[in-house]
């Protein structure tokens, strides 16, 4: 992946919500050859969209709306690992389960207990618990149970603003969330039941000077990047190793800053499986960086790839790649759009 001999296509833009669109989330199932892959969008329109490539002509469409159950924002969505269950957080306090029943989605279960609007949820890698986040401060881990019932069986406080969004460790039961309070908290659970904070980076250790909007981990689960309001994206890493073999967590460190590349807030940024950084922010742009391996006297460093300007018409709040290995990437805005777009090698 050198310099020069990538581009950005535009694959499709795909309209229907009538208000800003605020994530994304690739049913990880999905986009093998005889499962075409499917996507979930949500808007400040109180709907959830379900998006379905067409085989035959490549192009995308609205398969599904879920709406009547959120009264507010719909903030953030994500599929649960095996693709069965989609989870939809909202500004209306609740966070609302789906399933897939014969091509129809159904809610079947509705979480609540934060006071205000939820702002993000996740489901970690074996899907069996579930975690969100809201502006009252707390992050709330869920259990799964059987017959689609939810119990909550931690309520993590330590941030002391909004938190923005909470992300599951690709590989273990750890959990992250961000928030309006300049920091990024790591949460472990003890072995007995009981959840802590294990590590908070801020910025007496490197961290944002601002407000940090989103997190997103590499497939091995050894390095994580932070984007925020302070214009920067932030490289962390850890040793996974020493993390999986004993109960104290090995601690994260910075590795590297990237500034200069965005000059409104980062709002969001996602890993591909292959090592690809994508960016998206208030400029309306998206940016992609991969590890430099000229200089590594100084240890790693990362380089932009490739710049698009103007991809939307507005902020763009959720950049998510596609699952397997693809280079497809979604992307959404406040100009109530989803852009699907591959990345490509010149030839």
């Amino acid at each position: 992946m050198e310099d020069g001999n990538m581009e950005l296509k535009e694959i499709q833009t795909l309209e229907g919500h009538s208000d800003r669109v605020w994530s994304l989330a690739w049913n990880p199932a999905t986009g093998t050859s005889n499962n075409p892959p499917v996507l979930a969008s949500c808007s400040g329109d109180k709907t959830v969209r379900i998006w379905e490539q067409t085989p035959s002509n490549g192009l995308w469409n609205c398969k599904a709306v879920l709406d009547e159950t959120h009264t507010r924002t719909v903030r953030s969505c994500a599929w649960s690992p095996c693709g069965k269950l989609l989870a939809t957080s909202s500004f209306d306090a609740t966070t609302a389960i789906w399933e897939n029943i014969g091509g129809d989605f159904e809610c079947v279960s509705t979480l609540e207990g934060h006071e205000n609007e939820v702002k993000s949820v996740s489901w970690n890698a074996s899907g069996s618990l579930l975690a969100t986040c809201s502006r009252d401060k707390t992050v709330w881990i869920w259990e799964v149970m059987p017959g689609n019932e939810f119990e909550c069986v931690s309520v993590l406080q330590g941030h002391t603003q909004d938190v923005k969004m909470v992300k599951w460790h690709p590989t273990m039961d750890v959990l992250f969330s961000c928030s309006y309070d300049n920091t990024v908290k790591v949460w472990a659970e003890d072995g007995t039941g009981d959840w802590h904070c294990a590590q908070t980076l801020g910025e007496s250790n490197n961290g944002h000077s601002s407000t940090v909007w989103a997190l997103a981990f590499n497939a091995e689960g050894n390095r994580m990047v932070t984007c925020s309001d302070d214009l920067t994206l932030k490289i962390w890493e850890t040793d996974v190793g020493g993390m999986q073999s004993s109960n104290d967590l090995a601690s994260w460190h910075h590795l590297c800053t990237l500034s200069g590349y965005h000059d409104r807030t980062i709002f969001s940024v996602h890993w591909s499986r292959e090592g690809i950084i994508a960016s998206g922010a208030a400029d309306d742009a998206l940016r992609f960086f991969v590890e430099s391996n000229d200089g590594l006297v100084d240890g790693p460093s990362y380089k932009l790839l490739l710049k698009r300007e103007k991809a939307h018409d507005m902020d763009i709040n959720s950049v998510q790649w596609g699952p397997k290995e693809t280079r497809l990437l979604a992307s959404t805005s406040d100009d109530g759009t989803i852009k699907i777009w591959e990345l490509a090698t010149l030839t």
